[in-house]
């Protein structure tokens, strides 16, 4: 190549880095893409008597059921993305503290004159809620609402509290459900530790079982009431700030339990990201 040559090559090569520098880009000019909205959450397809059960996990506490042609809610949090969820035919709330009796999340998803079952220390809250079909259950008591039987069942603490004396969650105050639906038995802890009742719970297929310190329990304990309940399935939900995996790995001598790890918390992080 003769020098000549080699500086008119150089001579291109420094015109375009010199253009690169002096003229905007289209993403400069036009701007970021705005951020792409949160993926609607994934869903699960149970088997079960006269069609699927779709169960779809939300957020914290929050999941939704399909069945039939019905919608079940479990504890609506307005710090879900709500606007995933399908109108409700019936909803469930397990306590009173904020993360499960949300008035304002139950106002976005319920239908009119859907009824609301929770345990009777909601009362006062709920009675804020107009036009509300209420049913207040006690631990051991059950209702059919919406074509589904729901069995309350008791949700609490035996030593974690704020302070020595004190407990988060007392016993009879809150509610577990097990929920019979399409043949299948699904069970939703509320905010428990591992209790006498619960191990005591049969034929359920369906478990979600939460695993928060310091107001639930760890993994391992979450684990141990599993492997008392033997489920066919277990999610663990309500669990921020807990390793799911150190569930998953608990379970693993325990051929007959599938452990199904879902993101309850990557849509809301999301949504709070655009």
């Amino acid at each position: 190549m003769t020098q000549m040559k080699r500086r008119q090559i150089f001579g291109w090569y420094a015109a375009a880095v010199l253009a690169a520098l002096l003229v905007p880009s289209a993403r400069a000019i036009l701007g970021a893409p705005p951020s792409a909205p949160s993926a609607p959450p994934a869903s699960d397809s149970i088997p079960a008597q006269g069609g699927a059960i779709i169960i779809t996990p939300i957020f914290h506490g929050t999941v939704q059921i399909e069945y039939g042609g019905k919608v079940i809610v479990i504890d609506p949090w307005s710090q879900a993305d709500l606007s995933a969820v399908k109108p409700a035919d019936l909803v469930l709330i397990t306590d009173i503290h904020g993360d499960h009796l949300d008035l304002n999340a139950i106002r976005k998803v319920r239908k009119a004159r859907a009824p609301i079952i929770a345990p009777r220390a909601a009362s006062k809250q709920l009675d804020a809620v107009q036009d509300a079909n209420r049913v207040y259950l006690d631990n051991g008591a059950d209702v059919v609402a919406s074509g589904v039987t729901v069995e309350a069942v008791p949700m609490y603490n035996l030593v974690r509290g704020p302070e020595p004396g004190k407990l988060f969650h007392d016993k009879g105050r809150g509610n577990g459900y097990v929920l019979t639906v399409g043949g299948r038995r699904l069970y939703f802890s509320g905010d428990t530790e591992n209790v006498p009742e619960l191990r005591k719970l049969k034929n359920v297929d369906v478990a979600f079982v939460c695993m928060n310190l310091p107001y639930t329990m760890p993994p391992v304990e979450a684990a141990a009431l599993v492997k008392a309940m033997k489920p066919r399935i277990v999610y663990p939900y309500h669990y921020r700030g807990s390793n799911t995996q150190e569930f998953a790995d608990a379970l693993k001598s325990e051929k007959n339990i599938e452990v199904r790890l879902r993101d309850f918390y990557a849509a809301s992080a999301a949504r709070r990201a655009r």
